[in-house]
This record gives C-alpha cells, structure tokens and sequence, in this order.
C-alpha cells in the first residue's frame, strides 16, 4: 500500500519548479502539509482543491515520515 501511496508524489522539473507534488498536478506537497499544520482537515482539503483525494493527503505524510528517516541533517548558512 505504502508503494502505491508514494508514487502519487512526483517530481517534474517543469511543475512547480520542480519540487514534490501530487500526481503531476500544480498542489506541491509544502502546501498540504502547511494546511494539515495550520489546522485544515482532509474533508476541507478535498472541498477546496477538488483534485485531490484522500490518498493524496496520505502520500504527503508517508513523504513527510520518509524524509525525517534520514541519518542526518546539516544546518546550512546562506552565503
């Protein structure tokens, strides 16, 4: 399940500056889990952007969780 879940996050240089999203469409993952943080349900997710499903909601956490499984994260400073 969790493969059929991850591969709804794409990464297409020519959407959204190439950052994650979800199935190719212009709703980058940053954006749900900003609106998941702040507050907003999956139910109000869907009604405000309907192309998404709920297991697009889904793949952006199990992205999320499968980021944080790194070894480690190095503070970086802007030049």
């Amino acid at each position: 399940m969790s493969n059929n879940l991850i591969n709804r996050i794409t990464l297409n240089p020519e959407v959204c500056f190439g950052k994650p999203t979800i199935r190719n469409m212009r709703y980058p993952v940053e954006m749900i889990l900003d609106l998941l943080s702040a507050g907003m349900s999956n139910k109000e997710l869907i009604e405000d952007y309907p192309g998404l499903e709920n297991d697009d909601i889904k793949a952006c956490l199990l992205f999320a969780a499968k980021l944080m499984k790194v070894n480690s994260i190095s503070k970086v400073k802007a030049a």
